[in-house]
């Protein structure tokens, strides 16, 4: 199908995007387009205008600083997929990028449109919540910080504003001898997420992120306590998971999705052992 009618708008700067997103009404912000534009052709998004943030300078690239990586929104998953400097102190995020979708779906969709988006399978909102991730975002007002706990709302619903835009991802670097792991049960043709489980230890605090089972991303708060005081698959072998809530489709229902939950946390945490 063909998408409805719309404009298109290519701003150079992220102050021209905002004046933009400012005056024009029904506007969509666009990124890789991975998101969008098939919601698009399927009629279940239609902007009157699409702003396409390709052209605007200073949104990509990956620098550390601090003990903490700053990676622009519209980095590539290809570029988190293969930076050496991630993989040296938080390989687990390049790990997470490089099973999303297939090599086409990296090397042009991004980080901050995939957090944006909040896609319930998507692969990254786990990781985010699991290690901590925080959200620039900048309107006319001036920028501010939003914590991964506090950014995903509900059904591709998040923290940011109409009138922003994300503009940088914070990832904190693990710490000596912690350990973690994505572990997922993908669809096998689309590759999304049926049920994502990633679990970190940070020497005894450990986060553990779900994705593909709600509605949005969300944390595992008896798993993360029974693991907090033994990290170890058997600590949540016996933990039942409520249904309740839980996606309930074509590929799985809520109660299987509530075992596979139990059955991909296992399997994370004893990769995270391992590392």
């Amino acid at each position: 199908m063909y998408p409805a009618a719309f404009e298109y708008h290519a701003p150079t700067s992220v102050k021209d995007a905002l004046k933009l997103l400012g005056k024009l009404k029904d506007s969509k912000l666009l990124a890789g387009g991975h998101s969008l534009i098939p919601m698009m052709k399927l009629r279940l998004a239609q902007p009157k205008h699409v702003i396409d943030l390709g052209k605007v300078k200073g949104l990509t690239g990956i620098k550390e600083e601090k003990g903490v990586f700053t990676v622009g929104a519209m980095t590539t998953h290809w570029d988190v997929e293969s930076s050496k400097a991630l993989k040296a102190k938080v390989p687990v995020v390049s790990e997470t990028a490089a099973v999303i979708g297939d090599p086409a779906v990296r090397n042009k969709g991004t980080i901050g449109g995939s957090l944006a988006h909040a896609d319930p399978a998507a692969d990254m909102p786990a990781t985010a919540i699991a290690l901590g991730f925080e959200f620039v975002c900048e309107g006319a007002k001036g920028k501010r910080t939003v914590k991964a706990d506090d950014w995903f709302k509900g059904l591709m619903t998040t923290a940011i504003k109409d009138n922003e835009v994300l503009t940088t991802i914070r990832v904190p670097v693990l710490p000596a001898g912690s350990g973690a792991c994505y572990m997922k049960f993908p669809h096998p043709a689309s590759r999304f997420a049926i049920v994502g489980v990633f679990v970190a230890d940070f020497g005894g605090k450990v986060r553990v992120g779900i994705t593909g089972a709600g509605p949005s991303a969300f944390r595992q708060a008896e798993m993360e306590k029974a693991l907090s005081a033994k990290f170890a698959p058997e600590s949540v072998a016996g933990i039942k998971v409520k249904a309740d809530g839980l996606n309930n489709d074509l590929h799985a229902s809520p109660e299987y999705r509530a075992h596979l939950i139990t059955v991909m946390c296992k399997r994370a945490v004893e990769q995270a052992l391992s590392r």
